[in-house]
């Protein structure tokens, strides 16, 4: 698996409200066999720990319960929660919430149900920051012994929440839900901030309104707030046909609707469905799998997306959430994945960028881990050897 499929989705006229362009995402049928609800859990910052020593901190106001049971996703009576609500910023003490993982099966007395409770859009986010985690595996003399002893802990990145992409909670209060309505594809100054994506249309009634509690890349924030009102969707019909009947009204609307996807397809959402992406299983779920994935980070892509699926055994998508990377957080990606495929020697990682150690090692302290490499480094001391340290 190497894409995301979308097969099933088609997008509707898109729906303006200044500088946002939301574009619904329609099902002419519900994925049969999932459901999601939503899981309320308040102003705490939440607390994961993903392995021996490392936790993932991170505000996390609710979570997504798929449900694959048969019984509708209700869960035996119950209904999709609302009302967190996101008003100002925390005050600088709140309480904290442990989760036991990013993923985790449901159980009743001992046993496993055909449920899984995950975090939206932080399985994908612990995914982005745990990438290269680890540091470098042999211990060349460049690299400080917080690099081989630690690796990159602490790692951080900073989002924004939802109330403060400028324009977005108008949009999504006046938004029309159409009849089949699975997913939105959210626009800043149109360029694509953000995709998501569900099984059912009532899932979608139930979580529209989550869109405003989650997170978004600091460029989504910078177009939101300093790009101006974007063009809305206008249909022309009948020019140069003619329509006489309600039969030819009817196809001349349908035509524009496909004129409007293909061009959608084609130019908007191009940067989001073409390029290949690195998958990692998170858990199966019978005739379902939950997927995290991350961009390959390639040289020159100026649009890059991380998120989380759940695809039928097709490798359809039947839940789709994505967050888009700022330009700093692609450049630390690539940083990080050159000096991986290199084994962290700088010669071979500074030859790859076409750049000069010197110019390297800048890079690397521009890209916030200036606690990784030696002072000095850039003079190429010791470079091609293993440290007295040997491999991790």
């Amino acid at each position: 698996m190497t894409g995301l499929d979308l097969t099933g989705l088609t997008v509707m006229p898109a729906q303006v409200w200044g500088g946002i362009r939301l574009v619904p995402l329609v099902r002419e049928s519900p994925v049969e066999g999932l459901r999601l609800r939503r899981e309320v859990y308040g102003r705490e910052y939440g607390v994961v720990a993903t392995g021996p020593g490392a936790e993932y901190v991170s505000y996390i106001p609710h979570g997504f319960v798929a449900d694959w049971s048969g019984d509708g996703g209700a869960g035996g009576g119950e209904s999709a929660a609302y009302g967190t609500r996101l008003g100002d910023a925390p005050p600088p003490c709140v309480p904290l919430r442990a989760h036991h993982r990013l993923a985790k099966r449901h159980r009743v007395r001992g046993k496993a149900e055909k449920r899984l409770r995950f975090l939206p859009l932080h399985l994908a986010l612990e995914g982005y920051l745990s990438l290269h985690f680890g540091g470098p595996s042999i211990a060349w003399d460049e690299w400080s012994q917080q690099a081989v002893r630690q690796g990159l802990s602490p790692r951080a990145e900073a989002a924004y929440g939802g109330r403060r992409v400028p324009g977005l909670d108008e949009a999504l209060r006046i938004f029309e839900i159409h009849p089949g309505q699975c997913g939105v594809l959210v626009y800043a100054a149109d360029s694509l901030a953000a995709a998501f994506a569900v099984p059912h249309p009532e899932d979608y009634r139930a979580l529209h309104a989550t869109l405003i509690e989650d997170l978004y890349g600091e460029l989504v924030h910078q177009y939101a707030f300093f790009g101006g009102p974007v063009p809305e969707f206008t249909a022309r019909l009948g020019e140069g046909a003619g329509v006489r009947t309600i039969a030819d009204l009817r196809a001349a609307a349908r035509a524009q609707e496909r004129e409007w996807a293909e061009s959608h397809d084609t130019l908007m959402a191009a940067r989001l469905l073409d390029p290949p992406y690195l998958f990692d299983r998170v858990h199966t779920m019978d005739a379902f799998t939950l997927w995290r994935f991350l961009p390959s980070f390639r040289r020159g892509e100026k649009e890059q997306h991380i998120g989380e699926v759940i695809t039928d055994r097709r490798g359809r998508a039947a839940y789709l959430k994505t967050f888009r990377l700022s330009d700093a957080q692609i450049r630390r990606g690539y940083l990080l994945s050159v000096l991986h495929a290199h084994d962290w020697e700088l010669d071979r990682a500074a030859a790859t960028l076409g750049d000069s150690r010197a110019d390297l090692v800048r890079r690397i302290r521009d890209a916030g881990f200036d606690t990784l490499v030696k002072q000095g480094a850039e003079r190429g001391a010791g470079a091609g050897r293993a440290g007295a340290g040997g491999g991790r």
